[in-house]
């Protein structure tokens, strides 16, 4: 089975470093004879990072291997054990990093500093020298450190990631598996990857050959200007198959700037629920094209819902940027100045603007399992063409699909398998809020509205349903 791996920092007890200097123009246009030059200049740049954690003492009293207390496999488990010790653990990891600043500032991954006690940065030239966070930010997976040397430290810099181009030669510089400082070689092999690691994805994927240990390295382009961080890797293994993703430099140096700044990053936020637009979806809207973000929810007392933004809108632009899909918005809107405004609807109401605000941690709402279907269901209607059984949304429906009292609308008790409503995912315990953006208070007004569609012609119905607590919309083909 293929998996994502982060480069999480592999565990050792000591392992060895990178590092060296600038950078100078290289190759450029045709394959260059020898990397040997350039990988000079850079390996002073680059730096290895040991992290130790402290983990908890585990309890000695608990029973072992989830054998119930008072067991008789207990005993035998205890004496193949051996005696446990209620001493706390230290575990050592590596990663990697580099220099950006003489002075000592280190740019890394956040998972390779992430919940450690101490942090310990060697050099190319074998210093070793503690380092303090100055700032992480975990939605990006970017992390800044501060280290005091005794000299200036050969440092690099951030280039232009909007140039590299699919094909273009790239080397990445880190540390694998806590070997030494290792340079591999290869090409950008896509471009404005979405791997669904954060909500700001956009990662640069190459072939050349990165490792679990690589993480917080350096991806640089011929000029030796830093174009990516190395991330993560697509393996069913745990090595590379030449299949690396580094988080683009243009969306490094920002946060990076806010970090040394502020000690955190801080973003545009407009107060938005977006989804992609589907085939389906747009043709319940009646849109010809797929582009665009579009609105599902709007956060209350938001900049978005004071600009009169709303459910249903489609986002086609903002800050004078083209939104092709709701992966982009987010990217956008978060590197917007805060305070500025940049937000345009679609539609004949005309162009608005929104101000984005410092970003707010919103209620993160959990998703609950599919529920089952309602024994024995209320009085309902079944909608046959959809594969649908619905229920009014009383006390009852209530209880038995724990739904706040602020959700309105009609609740789906039953999903028939195989119909057009298992294939979007509709499970017992949805409830549909509007139907072709009107509301539906009884299962009634649904197939009627239902019915009539059919009747006028209409290919997709479209449904803005509440999928515990977020509400998204579902367009159900009537044919």
């Amino acid at each position: 089975m293929r998996f994502f791996a982060v480069f999480c920092p592999i565990p050792v007890l000591a392992g060895l470093v990178l590092a060296v200097p600038a950078f100078a123009p290289a190759f450029a246009g045709s394959a260059p004879d020898s990397f040997a030059d350039l990988a000079a200049k850079l390996l002073p740049t680059v730096v290895n990072i040991a992290t130790t954690q402290t983990l908890k003492a585990p309890d000695a009293t608990a029973p072992l291997d989830n054998l119930p207390p008072g067991s008789p496999l207990e005993d035998l488990f205890k004496n193949f054990a051996g005696p446990r010790l209620n001493l706390p653990r230290h575990v050592t990891s590596l990663g990697s990093g580099f220099i950006i600043d003489p002075s000592g500032y280190i740019v890394t991954n956040n998972h390779v500093i992430e919940d450690s006690d101490q942090i310990t940065v060697t050099l190319n030239d074998g210093t070793s020298l503690p380092a303090k966070i100055v700032g992480r930010d975990d939605k990006t997976d970017l992390a800044l450190l501060k280290v005091r040397p005794s000299k200036p430290l050969p440092a690099t810099h951030f280039g232009d990631s909007d140039k590299a181009r699919i094909g273009d030669w790239v080397i990445a510089i880190g540390d694998p598996f806590g070997i030494g400082s290792t340079v591999t070689a290869g090409i950008v092999s896509a471009r404005n990857r979405d791997i669904e690691a954060g909500p700001y994805d956009d990662f640069i994927q190459t072939d050349a050959p990165i490792n679990r240990g690589n993480s917080g390295g350096p991806l640089f382009d011929m000029d030796g200007n830093v174009v990516g961080i190395n991330s993560e890797i697509f393996s069913p293994s745990g090595g590379s198959v030449g299949i690396g993703f580094s988080i683009p430099s243009n969306l490094a140096r920002e946060v990076i700037a806010q970090l040394r700044q502020f000690g955190g990053a801080r973003r545009g936020w407009i107060g938005v629920q977006i989804q992609q637009v589907t085939p389906d979806v747009a043709e319940g809207l009646g849109l010809k094209t797929t582009s665009g973000a579009l609105v599902a929810e709007v956060t209350p007392n938001g900049p978005a819902a004071k600009a009169g933004l709303r459910s249903g809108d489609l986002v086609t632009g903002f800050d004078g940027k083209p939104v092709t899909d709701s992966h982009i918005l987010p990217r956008i809107v978060a590197d917007t100045p805060i305070g500025k405004n940049g937000c345009r609807r679609c539609g004949a109401q005309g162009p608005c603007s929104e101000v984005p605000d410092s970003h707010r941690a919103t209620r993160r709402r959990r998703g609950r399992k599919p529920g089952k279907a309602l024994p024995p269901p209320k009085p309902v209607s079944k909608v046959s063409q959809l594969g649908l059984v619905l229920g009014a949304l009383d006390g009852a429906a209530r209880a038995h699909f724990n739904l706040p009292g602020n959700v309105q609308g009609v609740v789906v008790t039953d999903v028939a398998p195989s119909s057009p409503a298992a294939g979007q995912n509709f499970r017992p315990g949805d409830v549909i809020v509007e139907v072709q953006s009107q509301p539906v208070h009884t299962p009634g007004e649904v197939v009627q509205r239902i019915d009539a569609d059919i009747k006028a012609g209409r290919k997709v119905e479209l449904m803005l349903v509440n999928r515990g607590g977020s509400l998204t919309y579902i367009g159900l083909r009537l044919n």
